[in-house]
């Protein structure tokens, strides 16, 4: 009689083994590669487009003795955009108006962007701190037509001091980019908060070089240089590991650096200035560089995509 007992309970527990597995083994089986490359493009264009404004910021400075603490002007080369400063108010304020296509003829922007500074501060002293606020600012990449939406500000510190215009000579600039209130409007109309927190470096080989690092430590992970939540609704990290390299001679483009990205589903490791194999490859002139995307779901077996940029 005992056995009998017992044998209807043995086949129900060995049903619900069976089923706890079947559960474990689509958990770890589910396909990241869509989320983990849209997410990898995302944060790639919006840390990208943070740090053109940056550049437009510095160029509109550096070309304004009221804002620089220098002598003489210089023309501002910013292709899509018309420049207003008002250098009587207080604080004192550059608007910068986006309306068309940029300098290679690969994206457009349309907004605003206000750039504040005390009546007291001059850019070119250690530690000179301006704010910048994105109004609608909207980029838009021909290639695809694909867009996203920033508002929100930031603060952006010449920590070291001193004018690009004379970096040769001085041989290193640093600035910090910082921000924690950044909205960014995805194409598919998701609407998310990211932080930012990274510093770039100046020197000059051949031309300008910008080299990037995070400055935010997350949990147990350092090195972060954006965090929030991406446009599919999960939390991520996204830290630089090995610093993200622009050069002017590449016409100021990525040319080298990996990202990596953590959420609680996947995590991504990116790797910058590639060629279509997925190889280490110098400056393609006006062709596509790739980004090499690995990423590993509960299971850990990696994946990889291989996207232009």
């Amino acid at each position: 009689m005992k056995a009998r007992i017992l044998l209807p309970f043995a086949f129900i527990f060995s049903i619900s083994l069976t089923f706890t597995a079947c559960q474990k083994d689509s958990a770890t089986s589910t396909d990241y590669s869509a989320e983990s490359s849209t997410h990898s493009d995302d944060q790639s264009r919006f840390s990208g487009e943070v740090d053109a404004v940056a550049n437009d910021a510095d160029i509109t400075l550096e070309s304004t003795p009221g804002f620089a603490g220098r002598g003489e002007q210089v023309q501002s080369l910013i292709c899509d955009a018309t420049v207003v400063v008002d250098t009587l108010s207080n604080p004192r304020t550059v608007t910068i108006t986006y309306n068309g296509t940029n300098c290679l003829g690969t994206r457009t922007r349309t907004g605003v962007i206000v750039i504040s500074m005390a009546q007291n501060v001059r850019w070119k002293n250690a530690g000179a701190v301006i704010n910048l606020s994105f109004q609608n600012f909207k980029v838009t990449r021909l290639s695809d037509n694909k867009s996203i939406t920033i508002n929100g500000t930031q603060s952006y510190t010449n920590v070291s001091g001193g004018l690009l215009i004379n970096l040769p000579t001085l041989g290193t600039i640093t600035h910090t980019i910082t921000s924690s209130n950044m909205s960014v409007t995805f194409d598919n109309a998701s609407q998310r908060s990211w932080q930012v927190a990274k510093q770039r470096v100046f020197t000059y080989n051949n031309g300008v070089v910008i080299t990037t690092t995070g400055t935010h430590t997350e949990g147990t992970v350092s090195g972060v240089a954006e965090w929030g939540t991406n446009r599919f609704g999960h939390t991520f990290t996204s830290a630089i590991s090995n610093p993200l390299v622009v050069r002017q001679d590449c016409n100021f483009r990525l040319t080298s650096g990996k990202v990596e990205h953590a959420t609680l589903l996947f995590n991504a490791s990116v790797t910058f200035g590639l060629d279509a194999a997925g190889n280490p490859t110098g400056c393609p002139g006006t062709g596509n560089y790739y980004m090499k995307i690995i990423w590993t779901g509960p299971g850990g077996t990696p994946h990889t995509t291989i996207l232009p940029y």
